[in-house]
């Protein structure tokens, strides 16, 4: 734990906040998540015991991801990695940091639609048990599952992916302080559901992430980070 946290104090290229403040979607009681990326030097892929893959902490509500971890999970279009590209809320960015920014198209791609709709399947099982078990949803989650599946809708649409909810911030925060029905709730999310549907038939977004563009950057990271200890010369 100490060495990811040492990792993430000295390494780190890129930090972030995400969850409600990112989202427009923050009130007076919203908690302050941040999200970084941190590049593990070159040497500690040389031994038998690899460098951690991600960190949590060192504040509350903090986690970072190695490089190299957070570029596999973003291009699989894991919905929480690419949203974290494109926060507009930075709080730390270096040189390395913006080149993978300027990356951050090359890992969209119709994938999106499977698994910004999958994660939203979950979360609707776990809405599900709460109503059968309690008479009624987690509303907080009702509500980010709703801002999701409106990202997936509009990224398929556009090809871009934009966090801020813009003019839906108060339909979402009524459903957050519970003044939506449930049913009016799920007959929203099958609606976004249908429209994610059907702008994936038509959506500009290219069928497969660039990785070559991905895999040649990380490599001129990692051997930007040998040279640093070898020398240019070699």
């Amino acid at each position: 734990m100490t060495e990811a946290l040492d990792l993430v104090r000295d390494h780190t290229i890129y930090s972030c906040v995400m969850g409600s403040r990112a989202f427009g979607l923050a009130t007076d009681g919203s908690d302050i998540d941040r999200r970084g990326i941190f590049v593990a030097p070159t040497p500690m892929f040389w031994r038998f015991e690899k460098p951690p893959t991600h960190a949590d902490g060192p504040a509350d509500e903090q986690f970072s991801w190695e490089l190299e971890r957070f570029c596999e999970l973003a291009l699989r279009a894991n919905p929480n990695v690419l949203e974290c590209l494109h926060s507009p809320l930075v709080e730390h960015v270096t040189d390395t940091g913006r080149e993978l920014l300027a990356l951050r198209e090359a890992f969209l791609s119709r994938q999106v639609h499977a698994t910004f709709t999958g994660y939203a399947t979950g979360q609707r099982k776990k809405l599900d048990a709460d109503v059968r078990q309690y008479g009624a949803p987690r509303w907080k989650h009702a509500m980010h599952l709703l801002r999701l599946l409106v990202s997936c809708r509009d990224l398929l649409r556009t090809g871009r992916l934009t966090l801020d909810v813009g003019e839906d911030r108060e339909a979402l925060l009524a459903v957050k302080r519970g003044e939506v029905s449930w049913d009016d709730v799920v007959a929203r999310m099958a609606r976004l559901g249908g429209e994610a549907e059907e702008a994936a038939a038509r959506t500009p977004l290219p069928a497969e992430p660039d990785r070559a563009r991905v895999a040649d950057f990380l490599f001129g990271v990692r051997r930007a980070s040998a040279l640093q200890l070898v020398g240019p010369s070699a």
